[in-house]
């Protein structure tokens, strides 16, 4: 060991040490550490880090002592007792059961008004030079969480002042009436919760399908599509979309004098066939009187 490192470790040696420790700088382990006791004493956990666990049948003084927090005899104290078990007798979902019925027809229409809409287009946010479709409203954040489809509804109709062309799944009568009446057009077709998901993205068309025969200027017409938009299927949807009350885009299928049901026919549409009853030639036999 070097004489100068002997006479640092000796306790004579060490104040006169310290004093030239910025000569020695390699040997910075033998500094005096100053630290204030108010660090360690300050230490502790973040909050939630640690949950003191409870500590069961360890006196009554803890507040969980003797039963342990189970209460007094009887099944729940003596073993676990499952859920909605009544004892024994009948339980509660089977005594009562379910009440009322899923409307498997129902559907969940996000309804817009039509003073929303004259308030986007006042502010800049749609385009009425343009069709209005449901990429359009949800772009620009006039309808959210868009599930079903969304109906137009004729709330604030009479601050409509400015002709649209708007395609939507439905629509209500007043509403309709209120924008034609300002020189615009309503459109309803078919969507579907996985086909509004695709127009959203941009890879569906939001107008146009296999049966749509819609048109729009310019902006009609196939485009840079990967996803086809779906038609309808059910009955009750078809019926919906071939009804001109409802401005479908199905109802040029209809012929003249023609309704949208098809189910039942149109009165005066179908043929009266009457039925003929034949009479049968008397007989020999049936003259006798036994």
């Amino acid at each position: 060991m070097s004489p100068t490192l002997q006479g640092a470790l000796r306790p004579s040696g060490l104040a006169r040490f310290v004093a030239t420790r910025n000569s020695l700088p390699l040997l910075s382990f033998l500094y005096p550490q100053q630290r204030r006791a108010s660090i360690l004493s300050g230490l502790s956990d973040n909050p939630g880090a640690y949950h003191k666990a409870i500590r069961r049948g360890r006196g009554p003084s803890s507040g969980k002592g003797k039963t342990s927090g189970r209460g007094h005899k009887g099944q729940k104290q003596h073993g676990k007792v499952p859920r909605g078990f009544n004892g024994g007798q009948t339980p509660d979902e089977v005594v009562h059961g379910t009440k009322g019925v899923k409307n498997v027809f129902s559907v969940d229409m996000k309804p817009l008004n039509l003073d929303k809409v004259q308030s986007w287009i006042d502010q800049g946010r749609l385009d009425p030079s343009k069709p209005i479709t449901i990429r359009e409203l949800a772009k620009s954040r006039c309808v959210v969480d868009v599930k079903d489809g969304v109906k137009l509804l004729a709330k604030g109709s009479e601050r409509v002042t400015t002709p649209i062309n708007i395609v939507i799944s439905r629509a209500s009568a007043s509403a309709i009436a209120a924008i034609e009446a300002a020189g615009g057009s309503v459109t309803t077709r078919y969507y579907t919760p996985h086909s509004i998901g695709r127009i959203v993205k941009g890879e569906t068309d939001p107008i146009h399908s296999l049966q749509s025969e819609m048109a729009f200027g310019p902006q009609s017409g196939p485009g840079p599509y990967t996803k086809r938009l779906p038609d309808p299927t059910g009955r009750k949807d078809i019926e919906y979309y071939r009804d001109p009350a409802h401005r479908g885009y199905l109802s040029y299928q209809l012929e003249e004098g023609q309704g949208p049901s098809l189910f039942f026919k149109t009165p005066g549409t179908g043929t009266f066939v009457a039925k003929r009853i034949k009479k049968k030639a008397a007989s020999a036999a049936d003259n006798r009187i036994w």
